[in-house]
């Protein structure tokens, strides 16, 4: 069973929802919420694979909210209003439904969310056995070797891969949660909103800020910080 939320301040717009999860038989609604403040509550004492949420709330919206969470289940944004898309995509989210949306527009959706969390649920041995990925870049498809790439970077909806050996970084559009599923993640690690690095590369690390060579400094962010020293500290030799 996939575990979700509903979030909407708007009952007819939360009852649809409801109705819509109560219609796909591997949904399992943990909750239907009002507004992100009683979505926080159930997702801190819960896990919750995946959310609906509206964009559109008072006090905090539904972009905020995603924002402000740090290990944040799928998202789904719902939203009557198409100019928050490119806003969405930044922060990795699986669909956005426009208001109004039929039942095939969010079946449509589920699937993506069924497709994101089989990803997730790959064993990290079997990431492990595939040792390159290939990407879009400039109308060409390119193969990039797992183990070259020293860091990425997001650019707004697109994403800059620096490789091992090439001087510019092959730009891509791709989301940061897209790739990092085909990441191992006992090599790569996110450390801030914009970056994810190999762990093989850094040379040092000084205040919050990891060092690849001199003249690249990645800064590790207040909500990737206490994962990223977890790992330096199962490493860390003193006397």
């Amino acid at each position: 069973m996939i575990r979700c939320l509903a979030i909407d301040d708007e009952p007819l717009a939360l009852e649809q929802l409801k109705k819509y999860i109560s219609m796909v038989p591997f949904l399992e609604l943990s909750g239907a919420c009002n507004d992100a403040f009683e979505a926080m509550s159930i997702i801190a004492h819960e896990k919750i694979d995946v959310i609906f949420v509206d964009i559109n709330m008072p006090d905090l919206s539904g972009m905020d909210f995603v924002r402000s969470l740090i290990d944040a289940p799928l998202v789904v944004f719902t939203t009557a209003y198409s100019k928050y898309a490119v806003d969405a995509y930044k922060v990795d989210a699986v669909d956005y439904l426009l208001k109004p949306f039929s039942f095939e527009d969010f079946n449509r959706a589920v699937c993506k969310v069924m497709k994101q969390i089989e990803i997730r649920n790959i064993p990290t041995t079997e990431k492990l056995s595939s040792d390159s990925i290939f990407v879009k870049s400039d109308y060409k498809i390119l193969k990039i070797e797992i183990m070259d790439i020293e860091y990425i970077e997001s650019m707004s909806e697109y994403l800059k891969i620096f490789v091992t050996g090439d001087k510019k970084p092959i730009i891509t559009l791709l989301s940061m949660r897209k790739i990092e599923s085909y990441l191992p993640d006992d090599t790569f690690m996110r450390i801030h909103r914009s970056y994810i690095v190999n762990l093989n590369r850094i040379k040092e690390i000084n205040k919050l800020r990891v060092i690849l060579d001199k003249d690249t400094y990645l800064p590790i962010g207040d909500n990737y910080k206490d994962k990223f020293y977890e790992y330096v500290n199962r490493k860390f030799i003193c006397k």
